[in-house]
């Protein structure tokens, strides 16, 4: 029995006003909003669909982007990244699994030592480099990480590198790619760029 204050309207139990709150919701959504979407709702929307499709999270992709002011479009897997320290080591099926649904071009950069193309052809890359050695000075990094760039015909603020080690962090800025996630956090699925 409805007491006072009650205007007999339906019941907002979780079983009964359901279909009455999705009604109330969406009037008042195309009330604020109007039929159309605003272009930020839209462009948002978008992003966040890229950021899944990269396999990155908004956060690192949008922090990308707004660093750049251009999307990314390839990855540069290092091999400690991978896991990959001994030639003839496969990379693990986890990490082949999470390169091949990413929609970003996979390169490789592989650490003096390693036969970069048996490792390449385990994640599908379109490129091999022998990433510079420790010690090398930062202009030879710089110029060999350009040259990379070139040949591949990629702007460097579209790669993205995912590696494990400070030398490789150094080798990003000196090529002057987007950024950097550390293998560990992208292969776990919660990248966070640094």
């Amino acid at each position: 029995m409805a007491g006072i204050g009650h205007n007999r309207g339906p019941a907002l139990s979780p079983e009964a006003g359901r279909g009455f709150r999705a009604h109330a919701w969406s009037v008042a959504r195309r009330e604020l909003l109007g039929a159309r979407l605003p272009v930020e709702v839209v462009r948002l929307r978008l992003q966040l669909r890229r950021a899944k499709a990269l396999g990155l999270d908004y956060k690192t992709y949008a922090g990308v982007r707004a660093t750049t002011g251009r999307d990314l479009v390839a990855f540069l897997y290092s091999t400690n990244a991978l896991g990959v320290f001994r030639d003839g080591q496969p990379v693990g099926a986890a990490e082949r699994r999470r390169i091949a649904e990413s929609a970003a071009v996979p390169h490789l950069g592989c650490a003096p030592g390693l036969a970069p193309d048996a490792i390449a052809v385990q994640i599908g890359a379109v490129s091999a480099e022998r990433l510079p050695p420790f010690g090398d000075s930062w202009s030879a990094v710089r110029d060999r990480m350009k040259s990379w760039l070139r040949a591949q015909g990629l702007p460097g603020d579209a790669v993205l590198m995912i590696g494990e080690t400070e030398h490789e962090r150094e080798m990003m800025v000196a090529g002057g790619l987007a950024g950097f996630v550390t293998g560990r956090k992208f292969f776990a699925g919660a990248a966070d760029a640094i």
